[in-house]
């Protein structure tokens, strides 16, 4: 199998230091030098991919979503029945110690906290919710199908989920006391109960 390329192999690494002195210190407080030295390489090498910081972060935040796709292909390769799958898909966005998990969610909100004023950034994150809303539509389609999950648009509660799961997350992160991890995995469930399609009691 032929090897990536040096300069594919750098700019991940480039965009993975980005993500993680993102995540650390937030957008406004990264600089270039910080992600060159987390990179381990040169504010030079990071100029020679990137042209501006402003090119950096959208490319950094474009790079964190196809991370996210990744890492969740196998889990819904793992799991034919519908069910077994949203479950699957729902647990790993828990922000319950992860790393890799976590430092995704506070890119994630730096993300939209710069998309408000952004709008190249708005373009992206309906892109992201264009694909988190497909693959969440088509379990629950799937699952319509065979009978185990109750009738309705698929697309609207794939919305409600995602949806949910966001805001829970932002208060998971947030460090509440109200919303702990435990809990959210409590409220994910019931909601993922209540879309399961019940038998007829004779």
């Amino acid at each position: 199998m032929p090897r990536p390329s040096v300069e594919v192999e750098r700019r991940g690494q480039i965009l993975r230091a980005a993500c993680a002195v993102m995540a650390e210190v937030g957008l406004r407080s990264l600089r270039i030098g910080d992600v060159a030295k987390r990179a381990g390489t040169s504010h030079g090498t990071v100029h020679y991919y990137f042209d501006t910081k402003r090119d950096l972060v959208h490319a950094a935040f474009e790079f964190n979503f196809q991370q996210s796709i990744d890492r969740r292909r196998p889990i819904l390769d793992a799991h034919e029945d519908p069910r077994a799958r949203l479950r699957a898909f729902v647990d790993s966005y828990l922000p319950d110690g992860d790393a890799e998990t976590v430092l995704a969610w506070r890119v994630w909100i730096e993300l939209w906290n710069e998309a408000l004023r952004e709008p190249d950034l708005q373009e992206l994150n309906d892109q992201v919710y264009g694909e988190w809303r497909r693959v969440v539509a088509a379990i629950v389609r799937d699952g319509q199908d065979r009978g185990q999950f109750r009738d309705g648009d698929a697309v609207d509660t794939a919305n409600a989920l995602i949806g949910m799961i966001d805001g829970l997350a932002i208060q998971v992160l947030l460090g509440s006391r109200n919303m702990t991890t435990p809990r959210m995995r409590a409220i994910c469930e019931a909601y993922l109960l209540d879309l399961e399609e019940r038998p007829l009691r004779k």
